[in-house]
């Protein structure tokens, strides 16, 4: 069971937490810059136990370098782990706790999965992906992704500290909410979806369309506490159900264009929720189309809107109004983009897409 503790500063809880663990050092994980600006680097190295830093990783953590995270972690005699930043920096935590006890003779990604025991406590510096509550991790070997998932993963404790957002940039903190935002919507009409989830997402997209506004442009701390909070709930209901197509359709947009991935998955999301309003469209919900109806409408309210068509272009207001804009696709890049969308991902979606639909939607996305 995870604890989760929220609150302003409460980052200052983590040395009563290893107290409490009994850990004589640990591994932190953080970024290399990142880290330096936080108010929290101070407390760290006065008021906690002696630790290791491990930040040499990428925004997009390599095989390799979760490797020599493992070996920080295993010659050093560290044993818990403390991570502090964004989604990479939890990923590669979470890779380092999951294989710190494996062979070291064979690929980690090659063996099987068991729990290490080893505690793990997060705090993440942006209010995006709610990995502190997930059993995900995303890494890539030999260039491609590879997606790690354990229920052992799930950090021990999560520490929401709203006041670590103040130093984001304005852009990131944009992408970071609107991931957030995807993860709520994707989760609730997922195949996946459970009376617990869809709790979790209704809490999330309320909280998000009542606090945006004033977390981005009025740079207000209640509304700061609420979005990480949403963050944290779009997580929770994102482990249970993973997401859909909207993420799916993401990755390639943001390896080819560059685009961060809040932002990447926005901007599919109203495209392909307007597609899954053709009546010809396969359904893969078991649960029905008057099921999936229901759905749509549950989510719209939950936006403050009456019908899911209201709610589709509510959504693009939203994103016009965070100058959120999409990119122009070459002929040559459409097909690499078809040709990238993670066939996995497309099961959890209610709707089944061809290759067709797949070209369609791209087509819609740059407009």
């Amino acid at each position: 069971m995870q604890t989760i503790i929220q609150g302003k500063e409460s980052y200052r809880q983590i040395a009563a937490i290893l107290k409490g663990i009994k850990s004589k050092k640990f591994l932190l994980v953080c970024g290399k810059s990142s880290f330096e600006a936080l108010n929290i680097k101070a407390y760290i190295d006065s008021g906690c136990p002696e630790y290791i830093r491990f930040s040499e990783f990428s925004p997009n953590p390599r095989y390799e370098q979760v490797c020599d995270g493992v070996e920080a972690f295993k010659t050093s005699g560290c044993d818990a782990i403390v991570v502090i930043g964004g989604g990479s920096a939890m990923d590669v935590a979470k890779c380092i706790k999951l294989f710190c006890k494996m062979s070291t003779g064979e690929n980690y990604l090659k063996q099987d999965y068991t729990d290490t025991e080893i505690p793990l406590i997060a705090v993440p510096t942006t209010a995006g992906t709610g990995s502190e509550s997930t059993r995900y991790a995303v890494i890539y070997y030999n260039g491609e992704k590879q997606s790690v998932t354990h229920n052992s993963i799930v950090p021990n404790y999560a520490i929401l500290d709203y006041s670590l957002l103040k130093t984001l940039p304005l852009y990131q903190k944009k992408c970071a909410m609107l991931d957030a935002l995807c993860q709520g919507i994707e989760s609730w009409w997922s195949v996946n979806s459970t009376d617990e989830s869809k709790e979790y997402s209704k809490i999330a997209i309320k909280i998000i369309i009542q606090n945006w506004r004033k977390y981005i442009f009025e740079d207000d701390e209640l509304a700061a506490e609420q979005i990480m909070l949403a963050s944290n709930y779009a997580g929770r209901a994102i482990n249970i159900t993973q997401t859909t197509a909207p993420h799916a359709f993401s990755y390639k947009l943001t390896s080819l264009y560059g685009i961060p991935h809040g932002h990447a998955v926005a901007i599919c999301l109203p495209v392909i929720w307007s597609k899954m309003h053709d009546e010809n469209s396969l359904l893969q919900e078991s649960r029905g189309k008057e099921y999936l109806r229901m759905i749509f409408d549950d989510i719209s309210k939950a936006m403050g809107v009456g019908t899911s068509e209201n709610a589709i272009l509510s959504f693009y207001s939203m994103l016009k109004d965070l100058e959120i804009f999409s990119p122009i696709i070459t002929k040559d890049e459409m097909q690499i983009l078809v040709s990238s969308v993670n066939p996995v991902r497309l099961k959890n979606n209610p709707v089944f897409f061809s290759e067709e639909d797949i070209r369609i939607i791209y087509a819609h996305v740059q407009i």
